[in-house]
């Protein structure tokens, strides 16, 4: 019988299968030997979300009213809870019935902006280092990457300057995304407001991912809340950190309502909504004080001794005060190969696992990436590990 060859499309062509999907089954395969790896890589908080969260989640579930499909926009009770949420933490107000747009997460929200927006030959500035999704979602929309790039002579921050001496004249969207990842990098309004005037010359779409901004931190910023952004930009943001949410997959995209609709109409097209509970679960989750934040951030700020300890153990450099479930860190000047090969001789000799920087693009080539969504007391492990393992 003859067997039938398709040939995956040509846009399938850029794109690669993501890192940590491949890097997974390389830990677990270690792991089938008997090793026990500790693996510092993805950011999957570990801690559960607070009880009154899963509780909501629980007692909606029992409901006999909730298990059809549900709009496509989000239920009422999510949209207003996001539009209280932003109110409260970030002053910024939003109308919950038009300018409000609960997603499957923010990665999907990624995928949808592209399509809405793009045509072949679009251009899009994406950030160097910066996640990987952003690329692979303009790619597959048809549209070309045009990077930027962030570094250490302007603290990760735009170079607007730099930005400008390339051929803008087709550029549509910019991704941004303060507090930034991989580096840790705090919001200013000062670079938000940059960023808004950037954008108002050069007739761009701002898409700024703000998922980070209640972890190590202690100023929440969107960019919404600058003079002039909402002509300019709208935003993503998520439960997937600040709540440990990571796996139930609840994001929003906030902005003008003609730019919402917009990716409504695309969206509408690719799911069936979200299931309730999870939606009223996440509201509880959103409903959350400030006591929910101090105790997250008391456990990370606790990890992050730990991550130090870790890196100068490995004889990285890195800064302070990054924000975020990482650090990041330069690998040692004096170590002879790139990032790829230190994170591989560090999970070979330490059974650590560190991310390499250069998946985030060739700023990073120089770095490695700590994630900490782990006890403690594995990261001290991971420091002893390294401390009488690694030869230097």
């Amino acid at each position: 019988m003859a067997k039938v060859e398709i040939r995956p499309s040509h846009r399938m062509d850029c794109i690669k299968e993501y890192y940590f999907s491949k890097k997974n089954r390389e830990i677990a395969e270690l792991r089938k030997q008997g090793r026990d790896i500790i693996s510092l890589g993805i950011g999957s908080p570990d801690m559960p979300p607070h009880q009154r969260v899963i509780d909501r989640l629980a007692s909606e579930a029992q409901r006999p009213d909730v298990h059809a499909y549900q709009p496509y926009n989000g239920s009422d009770l999510l949209r207003e809870a996001y539009a209280a949420w932003y109110e409260k933490w970030y002053n910024v107000k939003l109308n919950p019935k038009t300018e409000i747009l609960p997603l499957l997460g923010s990665k999907e929200g990624i995928m949808h902006i592209c399509m809405a927006f793009l045509d072949a030959g679009d251009k899009v500035l994406v950030p160097n280092p910066g996640y990987p999704t952003y690329r692979a979602a303009v790619t597959l929309a048809g549209g070309e990457v045009l990077e930027y790039h962030l570094n250490e002579s302007t603290d990760f921050y735009p170079d607007f300057e730099a930005i400008e001496k390339q051929d803008l004249s087709k550029v549509k969207l910019m991704f941004v995304n303060y507090p930034n990842m991989p580096t840790g990098t705090l919001p200013t309004v000062a670079l938000f407001e940059k960023l808004v005037a950037f954008a108002q010359k050069h007739n761009i779409l701002l898409v700024h991912d703000n998922p980070y901004s209640f972890v190590r931190n202690n100023m929440q910023l969107s960019l919404l809340s600058i003079p002039g952004a909402w002509d300019v930009a709208i935003e993503m943001n998520s439960t997937s950190k600040g709540h440990s949410m990571a796996g139930w997959r609840v994001g929003v995209v906030v902005g003008r309502s003609e730019w919402i609709a917009d990716i409504l109409r695309f969206k509408s097209n690719m799911d069936s909504g979200m299931f309730f509970p999870v939606q009223a679960a996440a509201a509880e989750a959103l409903a959350l004080g400030n006591e929910w934040f101090d105790e997250l951030n008391a456990t990370y700020y606790a990890r992050e001794a730990e991550g130090y300890a870790l890196l100068d153990a490995l004889g990285c450099e890195y800064r302070k005060n990054q924000a975020g479930l990482f650090v990041w860190a330069k690998i040692p000047a004096t170590f002879e190969g790139d990032c790829f090969a230190f994170s591989d001789k560090v999970l070979e000799e330490c059974d650590v696992f560190v991310t390499p920087g250069g998946i985030f693009g060739s700023e990073g080539e120089h770095y490695i990436r700590i994630s900490l969504c782990m006890p403690k007391e594995r990261l001290a492990e991971a420091a002893e590990r390294v401390k009488s393992r690694f030869t230097k």
